[in-house]
């Protein structure tokens, strides 16, 4: 998306624990009043414009990945976080060398910093909206927004930190602190209701108001929405009727029904607006990789009709910033942590036939395991033998080979510099992107999304499920929990589950967790999903497994044996990150996390 124009610059570190001098004070030589920031519609758009850039985008803030695959991935340097320590959080959560908003350069964003930056924007121009002198429209669209961005950086906060003061209001630099903290549950809920005033007061496609609103930009496809407001409401109440918070509110390790029928109906809601309008669809599965990355040296972007929320992209800048050095990494065989799915994941994806690999009818042939697998897995795992480099290596360079060599002591294996799990993962990393490609490497366009269709489909079905029960729908929408699970497994060319392992609410429950995993694999959802459940702590979830093996004479892997490679500490407390003790130690309302 591109940005407005800022007409003004406005520098604040304005957090909730810390004093700030107003917005509009000024220097002698400033001329910028009140009225020249919110008077007008282009002005004032300009101001909430800033909120979009304090969006942290997960693939560029550091190395994000440690924080957010729990079971799916593993590196050849082990994180601290698998090993419990939760305390280093500067390269994604908090880093106060870094400061706030830190303009386009969105390695240097971090969480923290920048959601409180943009909740006390969100207030500031709420309250200021009196001063709009804008159409009808205009001021929709102000509030909405701001509406938006207070309810999304308060829920981003919570989903890793827990429940938290919900600031709703400006503070005063001299105002006492006394706000105690609330709930996940109270958080998320209050999340939600500023969720539910946006979507009153957004369109569905900003265009659809060009005859009322006189935009600076006609690409207004990542800006706050409809749509995007009512799919984190039914999120933020979903999560918020999920088990470990139900259990943490007092009510049990079991999902909040009345909570969950709230979500329901609100993503019946969302996915009826999208049916009617065409707003957003699900990509069909011959341009299902357009969700995550395309070739584009122009401009364009991967995410298409099926993204609902993307990180803000500044620029047409590649992912990766030094082609061949980090596009991909696990290629290049010269990097100290090398990222790679683990068998976990590997074994999640089914088979051909639909069927979890497990089940006795799938047909899976443990001396054959790649064979006859689903599309996904042929889209997002590379593994032994196959080819990564579409052009001949040089002779200089042919340690680094074009195909791969995962076999336990292949070329591609090894705990050093290559994957420690017998695995590469492709999903935003596609053939092509190497140092031998540069002329198409450097057109890689590659972006985790944070909110996608399929997403909501499935949340509907967990929704739907726990809310109404195995086969009832929301909201008149027609559609039962199987339904929508069914919707995006046959996008990814499966056939139906057999009755027999959906004919309960826990087995349907089972494919859902199985079809997330899969669907939404290296997507940052994972680790908030497995939390959620308060299933994180299970054995199964905290080994992460590697496959040993040789490779035969036919190509095939021999000798193969699962092994752990690290058990991740997971207690009760790493459910929550902990606050830094210096925001403990401001007042005694404010508590650290539990067992920090």
């Amino acid at each position: 998306m591109k940005s407005f124009k800022y007409i003004l610059h406005i520098v604040c570190l304005s957090f909730l624990f810390t004093g700030c001098e107003d917005y509009l004070d000024k220097s002698p030589e400033a001329s910028i009043g009140e009225n020249d920031i919110f008077k007008s519609f282009y002005t004032f758009q300009g101001f909430v414009e800033e909120m979009y850039s304090c969006i942290v985008d997960y693939n560029k803030a550091g190395a994000w990945n440690r924080y957010l695959f729990a079971d799916e991935t593993l590196q050849n340097n082990p994180y601290s976080e698998d090993q419990g320590n939760y305390w280093d959080q500067g390269i994604l959560f908090y880093n106060e060398s870094v400061g706030v908003n830190t303009g386009n350069e969105a390695r240097n964003k971090r969480i923290w910093h920048n959601a409180w930056y943009a909740i006390r924007k969100a207030n500031l121009a709420l309250e200021k909206l009196d001063l709009l002198e804008g159409s009808e429209y205009e001021k929709k669209l102000i509030a909405g927004q701001a509406y938006y961005f207070r309810g999304w950086f308060h829920f981003e906060l919570a989903r890793w930190w827990g429940g938290l003061p919900y600031i709703d209001k400006l503070l005063a630099s001299d105002e006492e602190l006394s706000l105690p903290r609330l709930s996940f549950q109270e958080t998320a809920q209050l999340a939600a209701a500023d969720f539910a005033k946006a979507a009153e007061l957004l369109p569905v496609d900003w265009n659809d108001w060009s005859s009322y609103v006189s935009f600076a930009t006609t690409d207004n496809h990542n800006r706050a929405s409809k749509v995007m407001a009512l799919s984190y409401q039914g999120k933020a109440l979903l999560y918020a009727g999920s088990p470990m918070p139900n259990e943490e509110a007092g009510k049990g390790n079991t999902f909040d029904a009345d909570l969950c029928k709230q979500a329901a109906d609100v993503f019946a809601a969302t996915l009826k607006v999208c049916d009617e309008t065409g707003a957003y669809k699900l990509h069909t599965w011959e341009n299902w990789t357009t969700i995550f990355w395309v070739w584009s040296s122009g401009g364009s972007q991967p995410g298409g009709t099926e993204v609902i929320m993307g990180p803000t992209r500044y620029n047409d800048r590649v992912r990766w910033s030094t082609v061949g050095a980090t596009c991909p990494v696990q290629f290049e065989l010269n990097a100290s942590r090398v990222e790679v799915p683990t068998v976990n994941i590997v074994n999640t994806y089914a088979m051909a036939n639909g069927l979890p690999i497990d089940d006795p009818e799938s047909g899976y042939d443990p001396a054959d395991p790649w064979s006859n697998r689903e599309p996904r897995f042929y889209s997002d795992i590379i593994v032994d033998g196959d080819e990564m480099v579409e052009v001949d290596i040089p002779d200089a360079n042919k340690a680094f080979n074009k195909y791969a060599e995962l076999f336990t002591g292949g070329r591609h294996r090894g705990s050093s510099n290559g994957s420690v799990t017998g695995f590469y993962y492709k999903r935003y990393s596609p053939i092509g992107c190497n140092i031998w490609q540069e002329s198409k490497a450097s057109s890689l366009q590659a972006f985790i999304p944070y909110l996608r269709l399929a997403d909501v489909y499935l949340m509907y079905a967990e929704a739907t499920l726990h809310g109404y029960g195995l086969n009832g729908t929301a909201n008149g929408y027609g559609m039962t929990p199987l339904d929508a699970l069914e919707t995006i497994r046959s996008r990814a060319q499966l056939p139906p589950l057999p009755e027999r392992l959906v004919n309960t609410k826990e087995l349907l429950m089972e494919a859902l967790i199985r079809e997330r995993a899969i669907e939404l694999a290296f997507e940052a959802a994972r680790h908030h999903d497995l939390r959620r459940w308060n299933i994180s702590g299970q054995d199964k979830y905290k080994r992460k497994l590697g496959l040993f093996f040789d490779r035969g004479p036919d190509g095939k892997p021999v000798n193969i044996e699962e092994r752990v490679v690290i058990t991740r500490v997971f207690d009760k407390k790493h459910n929550w990150w902990p606050f830094q003790t210096k925001f403990t130690n401001l007042y005694p309302e404010f508590k650290q996390n539990p067992g920090w």
